[in-house]
């Protein structure tokens, strides 16, 4: 093998770090890694500068129907299916925990236009100061969140409940 220039050599050399966070930043872009960073800290932002509370704060329905959807645990979980085959099957998606024994998906593989509403939806509830970041993809209603759900009629978001996938222990 021929011994490499001690330009190439250097170049390899610092070339090695460069590679490493390149495998670490794969690896965290494979699992929302970045998006869930930055919602994280727009809900850090909301704890160390609340916005001004506003009851009649304009939400989208999508907002609304993830505020109703965990309004009785408040259990929040922003993840993608990295295994998935399709595309759509992968994206970053909003689960809710009904209860100890349902999940709704706020998710859909024929329209991913629902998927993205529903994320946008919950990234208006993180700058809103509604949710609370707590490890990795996990998150759930603030104190703030709470209230605000218990305010919405299923009435008023029952369509996009109804785009919701029930889930029930386990199954996700």
């Amino acid at each position: 093998m021929d011994k490499l220039s001690p330009l190439a050599q250097s170049s390899l050399t610092a070339a090695q770090p460069f590679h490493g966070e390149m495998a670490a930043s794969w690896e965290a872009l494979g699992s929302g890694g970045p998006t869930l960073a930055a919602l994280a800290a727009v809900c850090a932002r909301a704890i160390i500068d609340p916005p001004a509370a506003d009851p009649a704060q304009p939400l989208s329905r999508e907002a609304l129907a993830i505020l109703f959807a965990a309004r009785e645990r408040g259990v929040i979980e922003v993840r993608g299916v990295r295994t998935a085959f399709e595309a759509p099957g992968r994206l970053l998606a909003v689960y809710v925990e009904e209860d100890g024994s349902r999940t709704v998906a706020f998710r859909s593989q024929e329209r991913p236009e629902v998927t993205v509403r529903f994320l946008e939806g919950f990234c208006q509830l993180c700058r809103a100061g509604m949710i609370v970041h707590h490890l990795q993809r996990d998150f759930t209603l603030s104190v703030a969140g709470f209230a605000r759900a218990r305010e919405v009629d299923r009435q008023d978001v029952a369509e996009e409940l109804a785009e919701a996938t029930e889930f029930g222990l386990h199954e996700r």
